[in-house]
């Protein structure tokens, strides 16, 4: 059984999502920790000689160190790049959180020390008209790492999504700033200041903008430290 598990979420689409769980991944392996991932659904998928196939996930599974298909890690693949729930609606897919609870608890059963769920854009995300992605982590009690782009307006975005995990009575276990302008936002420091006071939980790094960049060239800015001693 997975030792520890977490649900990654972002403050908007785009954030860096999956390059942080890739990078916190490679983090844990240079540890020397077992690690399994997944993205329960993406969309923006490719059609391949294997079938549709998202990048993100493809990232994810060259990350972790155990072997899984790649339907265990994107369960369910959507060619449009668009919304999940119109993605589904469009494929003629049901998606709904027991299906995907039902996908996260086969991987939380294998033996490994640590188990990131990345979830799709922001915490509000609907899965369809009843149900956002958020039920998911509800239902399973996972403490969540929150991604925040440093841009203008992550202060409110990142505050509005931390309050809003908590009023789903989970922990916001930490939280990572990624760069995603190649040139640094005014008053970043200031920024980093206010969000490290406010948000009330440990900063598990600061990840440079890099042209191209690596998982694990980024891993070394990460301290994962508080994630095994939760």
């Amino acid at each position: 059984m997975a030792k520890k598990s977490y649900f990654v979420t972002g403050t908007d689409t785009g954030v860096g999502k999956t390059m942080v769980s890739a990078a916190i991944l490679e983090a844990a392996k240079a540890q020397g920790k077992r690690t399994l991932a997944m993205k329960p659904i993406a969309s923006g998928c490719d059609q391949t000689p294997q079938g549709l196939r998202n990048e993100d996930a493809l990232m994810l599974q060259q990350a972790i160190t155990e072997k899984l298909s790649y339907d265990q890690i994107n369960p369910i693949a959507l060619e449009p790049a668009i919304a999940p729930h119109v993605a589904a609606q469009q494929a003629g897919k049901t998606v709904t959180a027991q299906r995907l609870i039902g996908f996260c608890r086969g991987l939380q059963i294998q033996p490994a020390d640590l188990l990131l769920v990345e979830g799709a854009g922001g915490w509000r995300v609907p899965l369809n008209d009843r149900e956002t992605y958020a039920a998911m982590p509800r239902e399973l009690g996972m403490p969540v790492i929150l991604v925040v782009a440093l841009k203008l307006g992550c202060i409110n975005h990142a505050l509005l999504t931390a309050e809003a995990i908590r009023s789903d009575g989970l922990n916001v276990a930490g939280w990572v700033a990624n760069r995603v302008e190649s040139e640094p936002m005014d008053c970043e420091q200031e920024t980093l200041n206010y969000l490290t006071t406010h948000l009330g939980t440990p900063c598990l790094g600061v990840l440079p903008w890099l042209e191209q960049p690596e998982p694990a060239a980024l891993a070394r800015y990460l301290n994962i430290s508080p994630l095994f001693d939760a």
